[in-house]
């Protein structure tokens, strides 16, 4: 297939109305060949070059800012931290919000159960709004209170957090607007990233059921995943789409608890949109330990629902008997994980966001699964297109899924850039989208743990990609485990810029952090010459401090 035909989905929403657009991506470095490429304005009146609205960038998913000037090939090697903020200590916190930024601010959710409004030059707060009124407060084994990245859209900030509320704020003023709770179960959470698009707000719904299941006196297991579309302006649910059946008792766990099932297919990811058809996409998880008819249709699937009213117009399931649960990765699993023994607790879920495009006409959506393989099937049937196997995992490791792609992908409008996480090893891919096939590949630099301020955490430390891939034009941005973040060449995949992140940090709000694991949930956000990202995902380094969100400029 010839590169002239590959092309993102552009579009554009003006006052809450989509229209179609388009822009011509310059050509790259090593070649002629030209692609078409386009992005979203959520925010009416700004220039897109310095807008990231959305953990997806835009309705496609692309996490491609196409109109980034100033930070190139020639310019990246003269980045330098500008600001840091940093978070108080709350052990285990996966600090995973990636800021929204748009129109100078950038709009981030808290490890402590605050959501910031920060000048996006300087770090200085503009907002704080608390959750807790809300929500009420957290208990210690729930410590990630808002771990999605914000929407903003119009004069509203959108956002959830891990008791299961959506919240809307006025984007000047930080007052609620309103908060509905999509889910009354007691470890639903919201990871998915919302998405606007005309008078709605979309948003999937998952949990930590999982990992509660650590605890062998608990109920295991009743959570259902399900995609929510909300009222814009009130915050009333227009329809919801269940993924599992109610979950009922079906027997008893050794400990005297009550087991229960089915359960899973949490819906870890966001979605992306194609306003041309009224479609919506999105990934499912697999089903939890113990569910009871674990080969339940919706898990591991990718399901194209009607904006309109979810119905689903199709459905690809990867894997059909997929049951993992954190007691899967016991020493000696027992009873609490039959799945291990026939090794049917893979893990293999869809996290990542997927990416819409065309090719030759024909719009296509691209997805990765924690499996280790890159999916592209056809946006109007689910039929595959080409795939790609980017890792294989280690059945006998205690989590397989780890090998694959937990987050999500960028498109430039040519190549499809993803990076595996533990994937033996871990290493960043740059694909043809027309055909799928590696032009290049960057594994992980074998340095990673023994230098820079993890070396002293060396035992602890992971040579890993936890967060989803970023790019601008000649740019791929990708942090690490290891506390660093990385720039490389989008031509060849060499690397052009690292900064260590583990270090110590005074936050221009006064409180002292340190830098851990970059990015996840999320990844790097590209504005106006600015780099802003996360370091406060795990592993949980001991340094006895909060975890920071750094920015960088030229």
């Amino acid at each position: 297939m010839s590169r002239k035909h590959i092309q993102v989905l552009a579009v554009a929403a003006v006052a809450g109305l989509a229209v179609a657009t388009s822009a011509l991506l310059p050509a790259r470095q090593d070649t002629a060949d030209e692609a078409v490429a386009g992005s979203l304005d959520q925010s009416p009146g700004q220039s897109t070059g310095q807008e990231w609205p959305t953990w997806q960038k835009d309705l496609s998913g692309s996490r491609h800012n196409n109109d980034e000037k100033k930070l190139t090939p020639r310019t990246v090697g003269n980045l330098k931290l500008k600001w840091a903020f940093s978070y108080p200590n709350i052990p285990n916190a996966r600090m995973g919000s990636q800021p929204a930024v748009t129109g100078g601010v950038a709009y981030v959710g808290a490890p402590d159960g605050k959501f910031h409004a920060l000048d996006a030059k300087t770090g200085k707060t503009k907002w704080t709004f608390d959750l807790t009124p809300v929500a009420g407060t957290w208990p210690a084994y729930n410590p990630n209170i808002v771990r999605d990245g914000a929407a903003v859209s119009g004069d509203r900030v959108y956002f959830g957090d891990s008791r299961g509320f959506l919240y809307s704020l006025e984007r000047d003023t930080g007052k609620l607007a309103w908060a509905t709770k999509l889910d009354n179960h007691v470890a639903a959470w919201i990871t998915s990233s919302p998405m606007v698009f005309g008078d709605r707000v979309y948003v999937g719904v998952s949990s930590n059921e999982a990992g509660s299941a650590n605890d062998p006196h608990y109920a295991c297991c009743s959570f259902g995943g399900h995609v929510d579309a909300l009222d814009l302006r009130t915050g009333k649910v227009v329809w919801s789409h269940s993924l599992m059946p109610p979950a009922k008792r079906i027997g008893t766990w050794p400990t005297g608890a009550a087991k229960f099932g089915p359960a899973g297919a949490a819906v870890w990811a966001s979605p992306v949109i194609d306003p041309a058809t009224r479609t919506l996409y999105i990934g499912t998880g697999n089903a939890h330990i113990g569910t009871g008819g674990e080969n339940t249709e919706n898990i591991d699937s990718v399901l194209a629902l009607s904006l309109d009213d979810g119905a689903i117009r199709w459905k690809r399931q990867m894997q059909d008997v997929d049951v993992h649960a954190q007691s899967c990765t016991w020493p000696d699993p027992a009873e609490y994980c039959p799945s291990h023994y026939d090794g049917t607790a893979r893990n293999f879920d869809f996290g990542a966001t997927g990416n819409l495009f065309t090719i030759n006409g024909r719009t296509v959506l691209g997805i990765a699964q924690k499996s280790g393989v890159y999916w592209t099937l056809d946006a109007r049937s689910g039929r595959t297109i080409w795939h790609t196997r980017l890792s294989t995992p280690d059945m006998a490791h205690a989590d397989p899924g780890s090998a694959g792609v937990p987050w999500g992908s960028s498109f430039d409008g040519r190549r499809i850039y993803v990076a595996s996480w533990r994937g033996n090893p871990a290493t960043i891919f740059a694909l043809d989208a027309a055909t799928g096939r590696i032009e290049w590949k960057s594994v992980h630099p074998a340095d990673g743990c023994g230098t820079g301020g993890v070396a002293k955490y060396a035992q602890l430390c992971e040579r890993s990609y936890p967060s989803a891939v970023t790019t601008t034009p000649g740019l791929v941005y990708e942090g690490s485990a290891d506390g660093k973040m990385r720039i490389f060449s989008a031509a060849d995949g060499k690397l052009l810029w690292q900064f260590d992140a583990v270090r110590e940090f005074r936050g221009v709000n006064g409180v002292t952090g340190v830098g851990r694991a970059i990015g996840a949930n999320g990844g790097a956000v590209v504005v106006d010459g600015m780099l802003y990202v996360q370091a406060g995902y795990y592993p949980f380094y001991p340094t006895g401090q909060g975890t920071v969100l750094l920015a960088f400029g030229l």
